[in-house]
C-alpha cells in the first residue's frame, strides 16, 4: 500500500495538467479506486483531490512569478479551462491571487511532494479478529449527516436523540445476527473522507437477510464478505477515533487487506451512564489486498 500511494504522487506530478484516472492507476497497482483513495485521504491528512489542488497551485505560483505567460496560458497548462476558475483555485490556496503575486512575489504557501514512509511503532494496540459474514441487512433510523473526524457529532446526537427511549429497546429486540444490539452505521461516505462532506447515518440493528423489516424502518442492503472487527476502549469517542485513524496508519499497511465497498458499523458493547467511557467494535469491510 504504500508503494502504490508513492506511485500515485509520482502519477499526479507527471500529469500535474491533466485529469488523473484513478481507476485506471489502481488497477495496475492491484488495489482499487475507492481503497487508494480512503487510504491516501487517512494518511496524508486531506482528500486526493486537495493535494492535486494544492500542487499545481504550487507549481503555478513559480510561473505566474516568472512573468513569462499570460494568466490564461498558465491555466490552461494547470488543468483549468479558463483564468476566472484558475484564479478561484489559486486564491484558495496561497491567499492571494494571480494578479497580486505576480506584482509582489507572494504571499505564497508551498505544498511539497508527499512520500509515503511506513513507520509502525505498535503505539495503539490493534485487538482484531477477521469475521466472514454472508449477507445481512441493516435496519434502523437513517439520517444525512456531515462527517466530522474528531469529537462527538452534534448532528447524530440530535438524530439519535429525537428518537423515544421506546424506540432504542424496540430496535435493540429486533437484532438477531452479528454484529449484536444497537449499532452506528456510517454508509455512502465520501471516498475522500473529506471533513463536511455527506454520509448516511442509521441508528438501528443487523438482522438475517431473511427477517422481515417492521414498516417505518429505512434499510441498507449489506453485501456478503470478510470484515475486520477492531475491539476498542476507553474515553468515547476519543478511543474509538484513536483506532480509526490507527486502522490506516498501522492496520492496513501491515497486512494484506484492503478497504471494500460498503459500510462502516460500531457496535457498543459496553459503556458508562453518561457515555464518557465505551467498549465498542468498529466493523471495516475488507477483501484480500
Amino acid at each position: 500500500m504504500i508503494s502504490a500511494l508513492n506511485r500515485l504522487v509520482d502519477q499526479v506530478e507527471r500529469h500535474l495538467g491533466e485529469e488523473l484516472d484513478l481507476g485506471r492507476l489502481a488497477g495496475e497497482l492491484g488495489t482499487t479506486e475507492y481503497h487508494l483513495r480512503r487510504m491516501f485521504s487517512s494518511l496524508a491528512g486531506m482528500p486526493l483531490s486537495e493535494y492535486v489542488r494544492r500542487r499545481r497551485m504550487t507549481v503555478a505560483a513559480a510561473d505566474i512569478v516568472r512573468g513569462e505567460n499570460d494568466l490564461l496560458d498558465i491555466a490552461v497548462r494547470h488543468g483549468y479551462g479558463s483564468s476566472e476558475a484558475f484564479g478561484r483555485a489559486f486564491r484558495a490556496v496561497h491567499g492571494a491571487g494571480p494578479g497580486d503575486v505576480r506584482r509582489d512575489g507572494g504571499p505564497l504557501r508551498t505544498q511539497p511532494q508527499l512520500r509515503f514512509r511506513l513507520t509502525v511503532e505498535g503505539s495503539i494496540p490493534m485487538d482484531t479478529r477477521l469475521v466472514d459474514r454472508p449477507a445481512f441487512r441493516l435496519a434502523g433510523h437513517a439520517a444525512r449527516v456531515p462527517l466530522i473526524h474528531q469529537g462527538v457529532n452534534p448532528h447524530i446526537q440530535e438524530h439519535i436523540a429525537a428518537l423515544p427511549p421506546e424506540e432504542h429497546v424496540r430496535l435493540k429486540g429486533l437484532s438477531d445476527t452479528e454484529p449484536a444490539g444497537l449499532l452506528q452505521v456510517s454508509d455512502d461516505v465520501d471516498p475522500d473522507a473529506t471533513e463536511g462532506s455527506e454520509l448516511t447515518y442509521l441508528h438501528g440493528v443487523a438482522l438475517d437477510q431473511d427477517t422481515p423489516v417492521p414498516d417505518g424502518l429505512h434499510t441498507i442492503e449489506v453485501a456478503a464478505g470478510m470484515w475486520a472487527v477492531f475491539r476498542t476502549s476507553g474515553p468515547h469517542p476519543q478511543a474509538l477515533q484513536t483506532t480509526w485513524a490507527a486502522t490506516a496508519t498501522e492496520w492496513f499497511p501491515s497486512n494484506p487487506w484492503r478497504l471494500r465497498t460498503g459500510p462502516s458499523i460500531v457496535a457498543v458493547l459496553d459503556r458508562a451512564a453518561d457515555f464518557s467511557t465505551a467498549t465498542c467494535e468498529l466493523w471495516l469491510p475488507v477483501e484480500p489486498a
